[in-house]
């Protein structure tokens, strides 16, 4: 390159524009123009709920309640790094939606003792700007949609500052509370916030309940997408099929939500036996059962978590439908013990000895139910089941797929239930394909069911209870859905 070529003769990008080394400087004259000749770009519309302002009042007012006399922090974040100079799609905080129904990346939400609350935005360079054409982090025309400070403050119902005041309102507010793990240069984090925002949002109000429904009836739904590929995928070579069907759910989630609530498990026969089936990567067979673990997270960030397991080419062999009874069986059994005033391990306690018993029964285990499950962990045959059933049966749901994981686990587990509290039941049974103890039969099976549930003054509200469980009710609905086409 010569001389006086362009890039080595003029200046480049002004150093508070983010430049990555594979791009082109810009020439001084390029420079000068432009910042020019741009009309104002059209409002970006602020993508809460329409009534996450008022759920978001209601949830600082708790908060405040619950911890008064000084001033809260609490941020949304940034995205994580993937690699090098990528990173992964933005996912705010969630204690930081549910204080404020915004989804902004680098927000800082200041909640005054008195209740006033202001968001702290990082900077949007738009037109008239150089940076608003060059910088790839706050240019708008690089990310776009982005919502004016203004559309934020009148879709939440709270004044939206530019970050640049931040430094000075943190002064003059004082000693504050600092939700930590986000941000370390905006002080230490304050663990008793940290516990008392996982209690306060383990109990969930009307709205929230109504965007768990939204996320589960969503989830319904991309389920059905995934069953309706199985004709095809069964009529060709099936291969790599787990992940076919994987983004078959995920563009279902893309579409109706924000993305999946956490990585979809897909996993075809034996690789069922592993809970959390990374590799996503197996082929689809005829005679294999498929267990899918999905949830869809709506645009308000709620998310379903919901297990079915299923006779790929619709037709159970005695084995597998042996096994399915049985879960279903533990699994209705834990959703009768889910009401108010029953401590949250009931569900797990009815389920687990429903399965101890099965295993007993079929001879995998010596011990009885009442022996596998007794409290005095050190006693012979205490747990025996464990060996088959592996996890928990329960947790809580709702921002977040474990939500609330802030709380200590004893206090986790001590929970007595009460309307707003909202959980997964989902016992399962894993014959791993090298384990001497189980019968030629049975190795590399694996069965999990699991629905999402919101505690009532009555008895639990299902709110996945559109995709069934009852093993020919389930192969029903899969042949209804195949018999629909294919698309949205």
């Amino acid at each position: 390159m010569s001389s006086t070529d362009d890039a080595a003769s003029t200046p480049t990008v002004p150093d508070a524009t983010r430049r990555a080394p594979h791009d082109q400087a810009f020439g001084s004259w390029v420079q000068t123009t432009l910042a020019d000749g741009w009309d104002p770009e059209p409002e970006a519309p602020h993508p809460a709920h329409p009534g996450a302002a008022a759920a978001a009042a209601a949830h600082r007012a708790r908060l405040l309640a619950a911890l008064p006399g000084r001033a809260v922090v609490v941020q949304s974040g940034t995205a994580p790094v993937r690699a090098n100079d990528t990173v992964y799609g933005f996912r705010p905080a969630s204690a930081y939606t549910w204080l404020t129904g915004d989804q902004a990346e680098g927000a800082v939400l200041l909640l005054a003792p008195d209740g006033t609350a202001t968001i702290y935005l990082p900077p949007s360079a738009g037109p008239g700007t150089l940076t608003y054409v060059t910088d790839r982090r706050e240019g708008a025309l690089w990310v776009g949609g982005v919502p004016s400070a203004a559309g934020t403050a009148a879709r939440l119902q709270v004044d939206a500052r530019p970050r640049t005041e931040l430094a000075a309102a943190l002064r003059a507010a004082g000693e504050v509370r600092v939700l930590g793990g986000i941000d370390p240069d905006l002080g230490p984090g304050d663990p008793e916030l940290a516990t008392t925002l996982a209690r306060l949002r383990a109990v969930k109000d009307d709205w929230e309940v109504e965007r768990l429904a939204e996320a589960c009836a969503a989830t319904a739904r991309g389920f059905a997408d995934v069953v309706r590929e199985l004709p095809g995928l069964l009529a060709g070579d099936g291969r790599r099929g787990e992940r076919w069907l994987e983004g078959t759910f995920w563009r279902r989630a893309r579409l109706e939500g924000n993305d999946v609530g956490y990585s979809s498990i897909v996993a075809a026969g034996s690789h069922g036996t592993s809970l959390h089936w990374a590799p996503v990567d197996g082929d689809i067979r005829a005679g294999q059962l498929l267990l899918a673990d999905m949830g869809v997270e709506t645009t308000s960030l709620y998310t379903a978590d919901v297990t079915r397991t299923f006779p790929v080419d619709g037709t159970w062999t005695p084995v597998q439908r042996r096994v399915h009874g049985a879960v279903r069986e533990a699994h209705r059994a834990g959703i009768s013990e889910v009401r108010a005033g029953r401590p949250f391990l009931a569900a797990h306690h009815a389920a687990q000895w429903v399965l101890a018993d099965h295993l007993h029964r079929w001879g995998l285990i010596t011990w009885t139910a009442d022996d596998a499950l007794h409290e005095d962990l050190a006693r012979p045959g205490a747990g025996a089941h464990r060996r088959y059933t592996l996890h928990s049966t329960s947790h809580l749901l709702g921002l977040d797929v474990h939500d609330c994981a802030a709380l200590d686990g004893s206090e986790y587990l001590a929970t007595v239930l009460e309307p707003g509290h909202s959980l997964t039941v989902e016992p399962g049974l894993y014959f791993q394909v090298n384990d001497r103890t189980v019968p030629d039969e049975l190795r590399g099976v694996a069965v999990r069911l699991e629905d999402d549930l919101v505690v009532t003054d009555g008895a639990a509200r299902v709110l996945s209870d559109a995709l069934p469980t009852d093993a020919d009710e389930l192969t029903a609905w899969m042949a209804d859905a195949q018999a629909q086409p294919l698309g949205r």
